[in-house]
C-alpha cells in the first residue's frame, strides 16, 4: 500500500481498490481513507459559505466546483472539504472518480457502485451513507447544471 503525504496525488480508484484490498480490517481501511482526505488541498476560506455546504451531511462538508478550459474541452474542478476527518477521505474518493472530467463523463459515473465495490456502504453509519449520497448528488447537479 502506497503512502500519502499532506498535497500528493491522490491515487487512481484502481489503486485504490487494490490497496483496499491488501488491508485486512476495516480499522485499516478507515485509516487509509483518512489518510486519503489528509492529501486534499486545503479549501480555500472564501469557498466556506453556505451556498457550497452540501445539505445532508451529519459533519459539516464544502463542496466548489468551478469549469476550467474552453467551449470545446471544458471540464470541472471540484475543490471539497470536511470537518471530518472520515468524511475528507470520502470527499477525496468522489473526487478521484470525479475530479477535472467533463460534465458528461461525470454523469456517466457511478460513485455509489465504487463506494459499494469498496465496501464502504456496509461499514459506515447510515448518516455518512447519506451524507456521502448528498455529495454524489451535488457534483452530479454541479455537472448538469455545466452541461447545458
Amino acid at each position: 500500500m502506497r503512502q500519502m503525504r499532506a498535497m500528493a496525488p491522490l491515487p487512481t480508484y484502481d489503486q485504490i481498490r487494490d490497496d483496499f484490498s491488501f488491508l485486512d480490517n476495516w480499522e485499516d481501511r478507515y485509516r487509509y481513507v483518512m489518510e486519503l482526505g489528509r492529501a486534499l488541498p486545503p479549501l480555500d476560506a472564501q469557498l466556506r459559505t453556505e451556498q457550497n455546504k452540501v445539505r445532508g451531511c451529519a459533519s459539516q462538508v464544502w463542496l466548489a466546483s468551478r469549469l476550467i478550459g474552453d467551449q470545446g474541452a471544458r471540464t470541472l474542478h471540484f475543490d471539497g472539504d470536511s470537518d471530518s476527518q472520515l468524511v475528507r477521505g470520502l470527499v477525496a474518493i468522489l473526487f478521484v472518480l470525479v475530479q477535472d472530467r467533463t460534465p458528461a463523463a461525470i454523469l456517466a459515473v457511478d460513485p455509489q457502485a465504487a463506494f459499494a465495490e469498496l465496501g464502504l456502504g456496509e461499514h459506515l453509519t447510515p448518516q455518512r451513507s447519506n451524507g456521502f449520497a448528498s455529495m454524489v448528488a451535488r457534483v452530479r447537479a454541479d455537472a448538469g447544471a455545466a452541461g447545458l
